[in-house]
């Protein structure tokens, strides 16, 4: 315990996202290319064997980290301490191993692996989330609750309506990444700088050979894309894109994560809290936000790193410069790490979330009163009085309930001040009727019902495998 520890690894990220980025499928990546790189020079004509390929395959997997480490202290150089580990598991192969390639051919094109494969396991998490989403926003589409602008109680809108603001973000979030997913090229083999000149000389001037060595490459790792032109390393534009994405994930969850320790304060809307969950070492009946606060930590940190990739993407000189190499090591996949965990927090929180139907309805019926005034006026006037008085005995009447609430702390009783008025001629058993809460909630059980159908059906049942998955806390 005397050497720091990631808390992404510790206490927060998952096992198929720690994997994937992890040194086992980083460098077992590298072998695979150098793999695929062999064999595909072998059946282009290059003087390689099938015992050679065959024991490339043969120690594939397992790799001398000791060793490794040894060459790299003495050559400065992952990658060619990697080749010379290899070449020392498979010496009739070690002649043949990177042949042609640079180091971006392994380093990069394991980059965009790895990314890629993080976004499918992120995407999985998403769908999960839409769906326990949509799931409570379809329960609650016809709960009134009290509307908030300027975290001042606006017009009604519905507990299920208002998770369809938190739904819209994500999916916003969600066409990005599938679009990401569907545009993302492969660095694939371009040599040096680019120009694929090693490659001139090994297949004798045949430009053919070198672009099918390209294009197959790329197609055996899953990337029908490859970059057309590159320098030495493909476009660092794609790390500041997917930082932005992952920026963008976490922007939406921590305006979810707001929204509900609002609520929780109010004691509307609660995140699960286990039976023997402590939420104050001090205070022994606080129920703390923590999932939501947790949330909101790893999103900060997540949008903090997205501008790295920015500056490393504006400050590259020409073909190829290595500071980007211990940017990328730290901020890629910690940011993937990081967005791991908030969708697996975010799972957990809709599998136990807390609805309290009274609390809100008496938030409502608080200020619904005062809500109510312009039908009054309204009323009053067809019923034949003057506008302008009745607005200002209204408003007296508003001043003085709102006084009570604020100064006395006593409850809202503009109702009872208007019903107790005899100076008004409105129908009073209407105006009870008309104070039903769900006569002021608008469109809104329509429009969430619509929104689930018409946006977040298909995505469900496009993705209806992965609909389900464990969403377990470490800690």
């Amino acid at each position: 315990m005397n050497s720091y520890k990631n808390p992404l690894e510790e206490r927060y990220s998952s096992e198929e996202m720690l994997y994937n980025f992890s040194p086992n499928n980083k460098f077992r990546n590298w072998r695979k290319l150098w793999i695929a790189l062999a064999e595909i020079e072998k059946d282009l004509g290059l003087e390689i064997s099938d015992e050679q390929i065959a024991q490339l395959k043969e120690h594939s997997d397992i790799i001398d980290y000791e060793k490794a480490a040894v060459y790299e202290k003495k050559f400065r150089h992952d990658v060619m301490a990697h080749v010379h580990t290899y070449g020392d598991a498979a010496p009739l192969a070690k002649g043949i191993i990177h042949l042609g390639a640079t180091s971006a051919f392994v380093g990069d094109n394991t980059d965009l692996i790895q990314m890629r494969d993080g976004l499918l396991l992120l995407r999985n998490q998403m769908v999960n989330v839409i769906k326990n989403l949509s799931d409570f926003a379809l329960q609650y589409k016809d709960l009134p609750t009290l509307g908030f602008t300027h975290y001042q109680p606006a017009q009604l809108t519905t507990v299920g309506k208002r998770a369809t603001l938190w739904l819209q973000s994500l999916i916003l979030d969600f066409e990005e990444l599938e679009f990401f997913l569907e545009t993302l090229r492969f660095r694939g083999v371009k040599g040096t700088t680019g120009t694929a000149a090693s490659f001139l000389e090994l297949f004798n001037g045949d430009y053919s050979k070198v672009k099918h060595l390209d294009k197959e490459l790329s197609k055996r790792f899953g990337f029908e894309k490859v970059f057309g032109v590159s320098g030495q390393t493909y476009d660092r534009k794609i790390d500041a894109k997917v930082m932005a994405l992952l920026s963008n994930i976490a922007q939406s969850a921590h305006k979810f994560t707001n929204d509900l320790r609002l609520l929780q304060n109010l004691k509307e809307i609660e995140e699960p809290f286990e039976k023997n969950q402590i939420g104050s070492s001090a205070m022994a009946y606080k129920r703390n936000p923590m999932r939501s606060e947790r949330i909101g930590a790893l999103s900060k940190f997540v949008m903090s790193l997205s501008s790295s990739s920015a500056m490393v993407a504006a400050t590259q000189w020409f073909e190829r410069t290595l500071d980007d190499s211990a940017n990328k090591r730290l901020a890629i996949p910690q940011s993937f790490l990081a967005v791991d965990a908030i969708l697996l927090i975010w799972n957990n929180i809709m599998n136990g979330i807390v609805v309290y139907e009274n609390r809100i309805n008496k938030h409502i019926m608080d200020e619904l009163p005062f809500m109510a005034t312009e039908y009054i006026i309204m009323e009053e006037v067809k019923a034949g009085g003057d506008r302008q008085e009745i607005h200002e005995t209204i408003r007296v009447h508003s001043m003085e309930a709102s006084k009570k609430v604020k100064e006395e702390g006593k409850e809202n009783d503009l109702l009872e001040r208007i019903l107790n008025d005899h100076s008004l001629k409105l129908d009073k058993s209407k105006l009870m009727e008309v104070l039903d809460p769900k006569n002021f909630i608008g469109f809104a059980p329509i429009q969430t019902e619509e929104f689930i159908e018409n946006e977040v059906q298909p995505i469900l049942q496009k993705y209806a495998d992965v609909i389900g998955l464990k969403a377990d806390l470490k800690v």
